[in-house]
């Protein structure tokens, strides 16, 4: 008899960008997951990829299925909080895509909610599984730049069209912050905690444009100076992460392929999955260059860990502490941006100690 706990029956709301390319293929990877149910409008375009699941066209009659065990949220951004209420109201498990809400108080109130009805609540943070990222983070963590003092996280693009999709559109939750801003932030606060204070410039640069499509962010930690950037004008080559400190730098001209694999119909564990030819470069006190190779990225660890919480065998990889903080950083650059001053994070106590191993 086996001992393997019951496989996990999941419904993913959504099935635009983020639930066809990253969501499916990484359910679907995982032992102990079984993507069983869709909800979409679009059942025909859904069965092109997905032949055995099922399609349905309201997301109620999902979170009514007795069946389901993990709700995974990948709809546009205004309905991931109502939505993962409503899944958590019906006593599931639940996944959100970034951004976890579209401010402060939805994110707490979704908090207090999943504390209530005992259920696991989690954001879809895939990139703290990246490569580039866990070679820089690899890196500062043994100590090998000394103190950072500068810190700079880049997700810049060419794409100078407006294109007729909500994340480009004037509305709530939409633009570049809102898109790229969550993952940005949560790897700064992974590395470093809850900034002192953020200060921040958004701005709509592209032609026809109606939402922001290009940040820059500045976190405050002391004398230490976290910069993330987004732009969506950047033809020629940004590095992914530039770091500096009192024994070194380190630059990291690349970013992580799995993207990229994924859209080139890559399945998560494949021959190469994950694999970076792009070396991590670290500069010592004298200057001299180290070529480093960058770990295997790998997110399928997300869902696989957030399998072994549904079952009581591991941390939820992706804390509601953790996605409120992250929040209320969104919120405060969105202030910021618009008051052209420096906002401290309103955090409670048990929000600003969510990060683990600083």
């Amino acid at each position: 008899m086996s001992d393997s706990p019951t496989p996990l029956r999941v419904a993913l709301v959504g099935y635009g960008y983020a639930g066809k390319t990253f969501h499916a293929p990484l359910i679907r990877s995982v032992p102990g997951l079984v993507l069983d149910t869709v909800v979409s409008r679009d059942a025909g375009k859904v069965h092109v990829d997905l032949p055995d699941v099922s399609v349905l066209a309201d997301a109620g009659a999902a979170f009514a299925d007795p069946q389901l065990d993990v709700v995974v949220i990948a709809s546009p951004n205004e309905t991931h909080a109502p939505l993962a209420r409503a899944a958590l109201e019906a006593g599931k498990h639940v996944v959100v895509d970034k951004p976890f809400a579209l401010d402060l108080a939805e994110a707490r109130e979704l908090a207090a909610l999943a504390e209530r009805e005992h259920r696991v609540l989690s954001v879809f943070q895939n990139r703290r599984w990246d490569s580039d990222f866990l070679g820089v983070r690899q890196l500062i963590h043994a100590g090998r730049l000394g103190k950072v003092t500068h810190f700079e996280s880049h997700i810049d693009r060419f794409r100078p069209q407006v294109r007729a999709r909500w994340r480009e559109q004037a509305g709530a939750g939409s633009g570049l912050w809102y898109d790229l801003g969550p993952h940005l932030v949560d790897q700064a606060l992974c590395l470093f905690g809850v900034p002192d204070r953020v200060l921040a410039n958004l701005a709509i640069q592209r032609d026809g444009g109606e939402a922001c499509d290009w940040a820059h962010v500045v976190l405050e930690y002391g004398e230490r100076r976290v910069i993330l950037h987004a732009g969506m004008l950047v033809a020629g080559h940004s590095p992914r992460f530039i770091v500096h400190g009192t024994q070194g730098s380190l630059v990291k001209p690349n970013g992580d392929p799995q993207e990229a694999q994924l859209l080139a119909g890559m399945q998560p564990g494949d021959s190469g999955w994950g694999e970076d030819t792009d070396e991590l470069r670290l500069y010592d006190s004298h200057g001299e260059l180290e070529r480093m190779v960058a770990p295997h990225g790998d997110q399928r660890r997300y869902y696989a860990a957030l399998r072994d919480a549904v079952h009581g065998l591991g941390p939820n990889p992706v804390t509601p502490p953790q996605a409120v903080s992250v929040m209320a950083v969104i919120e405060a650059a969105m202030l910021s941006a618009s008051q052209g001053r420096a906002i401290v994070p309103m955090l409670r106590t048990t929000e600003r100690e969510a990060w683990p191993g600083l």
